[in-house]
């Protein structure tokens, strides 16, 4: 039993040890590669130091990827796809936990079948739809696609929904309360779990995107963090140095949020998975 403790913590610390490795590696190799200059990137290995630090790949990045339109975008893009999803996802759990309703099985199902359905095939339907309501290379691009696709956000809500007592509805009909009341005064805020759940895995999916505004907003005062790089990438070469500066200037306000807010962040998907 002794060697088998012993098997299973060297077995233990050396997943997390990998998984530390797979997970940091990435950003490691970033911050190394951002401080060399161009001809040190090709020349030099991977792993090797450079000669001199070149900070200046970080202002180029800054400065030429325009990067503070791009969080100026990616902002605005985050508060109101988040917000629309939240209003959205919540009023379609309401009505599917209070009401009931002919075809409210078969749309439940539908929903499901939606989520299950890969995103990338039906690519081509979305980007038709997007031209012919005239919205194609504007904000409002993203934030229908954001909100209107946005399935598994509903079921999150729906499960903490249902474990909320019909009881309490029917004390505020009692007192005059009208459905829409209900819904702001008791089933919104006894939701917060779930809205805090889904504002953290849907807030760093929207800042972490780059799909959705490269396809559907390529202009470039439309450009957000995760494509505002890409303007370094040629046909005759490629700035790795200057992309993996922007990297890690786009990984910082994140890393920064969530030191600070890591509480709540942990407070709320554990409250929001119980439930």
């Amino acid at each position: 039993m002794k060697i088998q403790r012993i098997i299973g913590k060297v077995l233990k610390y050396f997943s997390l040890a990998l998984i530390t490795l797979v997970t940091t590696g990435p950003v490691f190799l970033a911050v190394l590669t951002s401080l060399k200059s161009k001809n040190e990137v090709y020349d030099l290995g991977v792993l090797e130091l450079p000669g001199q630090l070149h900070f200046e790949n970080y202002v180029t990045a800054f400065v030429d990827g325009n990067m503070m339109t791009g969080f100026k975008n990616t902002l605005i893009m985050v508060i109101v796809a988040l917000g629309g999803a939240i209003i959205n996802g919540t009023m379609v759990a309401y009505v599917f936990s209070r009401f009931e309703f002919k075809g409210k099985q078969i749309l439940k199902s539908l929903f499901l079948f939606a989520s299950l359905v890969p995103g990338m095939t039906i690519q081509v339907m979305l980007y038709q739809m997007i031209s012919r309501l005239g919205v194609y290379n504007t904000r409002m691009a993203g934030f229908l696609l954001y909100i209107g696709t946005d399935i598994i956000s509903i079921y999150i809500f729906l499960q903490q929904a249902d474990s909320i007592p019909v009881s309490l509805d029917e004390s505020a009909m009692l007192d005059g309360a009208s459905y829409l009341a209900i819904y702001q005064k008791i089933i919104l805020p006894l939701l917060k779990p779930a809205v805090a759940t889904v504002a953290i895995i849907k807030g760093v999916g929207i800042y972490n995107d780059f799909y959705i505004p490269y396809q559907y907003m390529p202009k470039n005062r439309l450009r957000v963090v995760a494509t505002a790089l890409f303007q370094f990438r040629g046909q005759y070469g490629t700035q790795w140095e200057v992309i993996c500066a922007g990297v890690i200037i786009t990984i910082l306000p994140i890393l920064i949020l969530f030191i600070l807010l890591q509480k709540y962040i942990y407070n709320g998907l554990v409250q929001g998975a119980v439930k």
